[in-house]
């Protein structure tokens, strides 16, 4: 049942996150919003939504390893499933200037969670938190980041594409409502189910995050990946999960260390390094070749990654 439960709180938190942004975006248009403006925060937002209802129930709840896990753990399913899976469709190539920042951006964010966590080598302390002030850097990180984003677009930079559906104020208000209900409902059926499954199973709630609850919530940026990598707008695909990482870390963790101080235990440490080690790779593949893209050779490498890790986590190592 908890299984069933969990599958339930999927769908009905991605339909949700999906009628959002249909809702909000048809209705900005509407009141005269640019769509460069719609599509960088509104479009932006419902896609990392899975995300951020998940980790602020868990951050209510007290649930602080779910919150954790399903950051980290979504970012290194972003890197070496999305990007693999995308890569062996069509090599991904870098073309808009924005890539350029953002992918040593993904790298820095990585970065910081691991100075950020590291209380005890640090400041001696007796434990390792993500305290609210850590959220509220997390935070200002993001601010900095979204205006960035806002000015590039602005200035003409960027090849985001963007369509929003045309729906009446009146559907447009009843998509956000529904929206909103589904994501807080699918959120709590998420939360509630993948503790009630680790406890009945015996495995941690850090363990079921980083996997079950962590790939789940990515689904929707794996399935605008592969509709844009199909489309040819490869570049658009790999934008769109380097700023979707950066989102979780500044945004998502940002908001919610800042309701829950978040603890970090010695075993998170494992996901921490292969978040960071993910992006070097990232990093190194896009720099290093001359076509300044993935092959499919280097898609393959980071889904045998993903394999080697969920292999780490099941047998418990910790690196």
């Amino acid at each position: 049942m908890n299984f069933l439960l969990l599958i339930a709180g999927f769908i009905i938190l991605i339909f949700s996150a999906d009628k959002l942004v249909d809702g909000s975006s048809s209705l900005a248009r509407k009141f005269g919003i640019p769509d460069i403006v719609i599509g960088l925060t509104i479009v932006a937002f419902g896609t990392s939504a899975p995300e951020l209802f998940v980790n602020v129930i868990a951050a209510i709840n007290g649930n602080t390893q779910l919150v954790l896990g399903n950051i980290i753990g979504s970012n290194i399913f972003n890197v070496l499933v999305i990007l693999g899976v995308s890569s062996l469709i069509y090599p991904l190539s870098v073309k808009r200037n924005t890539t350029w920042l953002e992918i040593p951006l993904s790298l820095l964010a990585g970065l910081v969670v691991l100075f950020m966590s590291n209380d005890v080598f640090f400041d001696k302390a007796e434990t390792n938190i993500l305290s609210r002030i850590d959220g509220i850097i997390l935070f200002c990180f993001f601010i900095i980041f979204h205006v960035y984003s806002m000015e590039v677009a602005k200035s003409g930079v960027s090849d985001e594409e963007f369509e929003a559906k045309d729906l009446t104020k009146l559907k447009s208000t009843i998509f956000i409502l529904v929206g909103l209900a589904g994501l807080v409902i699918g959120g709590e059926l998420i939360v509630n189910s993948a503790v009630n499954i680790a406890n009945n199973i015996g495995i941690s709630e850090r363990m079921i995050a980083l996997t079950i609850v962590s790939i789940g919530t990515s689904l929707p940026e794996l399935a605008t990946s592969i509709v844009a990598v199909k489309k040819k707008n490869v570049d658009i695909a790999l934008g769109n999960i380097v700023g979707s990482n950066i989102y979780n870390i500044f945004f998502i963790l940002g908001i919610s260390a800042f309701i829950s101080p978040v603890n970090v235990e010695k075993s998170n440490s494992t996901e921490i390094w292969i978040n960071i080690f993910a992006n070097i790779l990232l990093f190194i593949f896009i720099f290093s070749g001359k076509g300044r893209r993935i092959e499919r050779w280097e898609g393959m490498t980071f889904l045998f990654l993903y394999l080697a890790y969920i292999l780490v986590l099941i047998l418990g190592v910790e690196l």
